[in-house]
């Protein structure tokens, strides 16, 4: 008896949510004999689920999960998302909420054409499943395709994929593969100071203090070709980074900012190469405080292809290996963690706004721990001691 109450507020319940169900949808079998979930729109008519199923139980437990969504405010209707990935996509790029920088248009552009919409292009949004997304990715790795750009090809498609859950377009984003987004680029040698040296007397007159410079201050390719007299303080042998060099994919040159707050900063350039700006400046450098102090021979600004013949053909001269002009940057960074400064001082030095992308080149002072052991064996130890490896004959 005491029970009896409870089984009619349960009985009552029963059918107010199979009352409300039939409000919000309904399940009915197909000619083919399998089921279909309908779900009442927001236009007040039923639509057809996504997809349909090969028993009631599950169309049922569809429309149930559809309905418990609703109830918590966490309702999407699939229909919202029937919209395919390359339409989204023009719209993103046009809403997105902070103005993209020249190259960025152009990387993602490379990447959308080449590696994202041949694929998933045309495909719906709410039909973009996970397991689609790990069969994409997986072709671009099979096709060759860098990992590197495999990377950040995944990144820009989930970061699309993250505005389409926003704009409340599907539930969740499907791109959930780990570390699929994350770039490890294989670890490259940097050019020893002699090498440096060997580069900057090979290359042409003008540009010797653009590889000096690069290898001794650290600046980036375009913060050094954008940048101008007024920017050297001579007096305080101090570099000021307020502008750089931006050259688009059709060959457009302009300055811009640094792409992010950390790039504008004030370097101090080691006191041994002042003599040598000065030199430049004096030789190369108009005197007005906006002239460029890398320039063509025209006085235009650096085009970045015309400058990368004039840098290998420096490297053949040199007789050193094939680096990149970004190498010299590295080698800077490497020069300074090994002068010990700490991670927030290489941040600073180097315009990087996370301590993450400072400390990859930390590990290079593993070198100067292995000088540092040493002499602590010689505290204790009078006679030389013979190098790791040589009492086990190795070279």
């Amino acid at each position: 008896m005491i029970n009896q109450p409870r089984r009619r507020r349960s009985t009552t319940c029963s059918v107010r949510t199979a009352r409300r169900r039939r409000l919000f949808g309904a399940v009915r079998q197909l000619p083919s004999g399998r089921w279909q979930a309908r779900y009442r729109g927001s236009d007040g008519r039923l639509h057809p689920a996504p997809k349909t199923y090969d028993d009631r139980a599950d169309a049922e437990r569809f429309l149930a999960q559809m309905d418990l969504d609703q109830v918590r405010g966490a309702w999407i209707d699939p229909a919202a998302g029937a919209v395919p990935l390359e339409t989204y996509v023009e719209q993103w790029l046009v809403e997105r909420p902070e103005e993209l920088r020249p190259r960025t248009v152009d990387l993602y552009g490379s990447l959308l054409r080449l590696h994202i919409l041949p694929t998933l292009g045309p495909v719906h949004l709410n039909r973009i499943s996970s397991a689609a997304v790990r069969t994409w990715h997986a072709s671009l790795r099979q096709r060759g395709v860098g990992d590197s750009t495999v990377a950040k090809a995944y990144r820009l498609l989930k970061g699309i994929l993250n505005t389409a859950v926003e704009d409340d377009l599907i539930g969740r984003n499907p791109c959930r593969l780990r570390r699929a987004g994350a770039e490890r680029p294989p670890e490259r040698r940097p050019p020893s100071l002699a090498e440096v040296d060997a580069i900057a007397e090979a290359i042409q007159p003008r540009f010797r203090m653009l590889v000096l410079l690069a290898d001794w201050s650290g600046l980036r390719y375009g913060e050094l070709a954008g940048l101008s007299r007024q920017r050297i303080d001579m007096l305080h042998g101090v570099i000021h980074v307020r502008e750089q060099l931006i050259e688009t994919a059709d060959h457009r040159r302009f300055l811009a900012a640094p792409k992010t707050s950390a790039g504008v900063r004030s370097v101090a350039v080691p006191p041994h190469l002042l003599p040598e700006i000065e030199a430049h400046l004096d030789l190369y450098v108009d005197a007005s405080p906006d002239a460029m102090v890398f320039a063509g021979a025209r006085g235009a600004l650096l085009t970045r292809s015309n400058f990368q013949v004039v840098w290998h053909r420096a490297l053949v001269d040199a007789g050193v290996p094939h680096y990149r002009f970004h190498d010299l940057r590295h080698l800077a960074a490497t020069l300074a963690a090994v002068s010990g400064a700490t991670t927030r001082e290489l941040m600073l030095r180097m315009g990087h706004s996370s301590p993450r992308a400072a400390m990859v080149y930390q590990h290079a002072t593993s070198d100067r721990d292995r000088t540092i052991a040493e002499a602590m064996s010689r505290l204790v130890t009078p006679t030389p001691l013979p190098p790791p490896g040589a009492q086990h004959g190795q070279a």
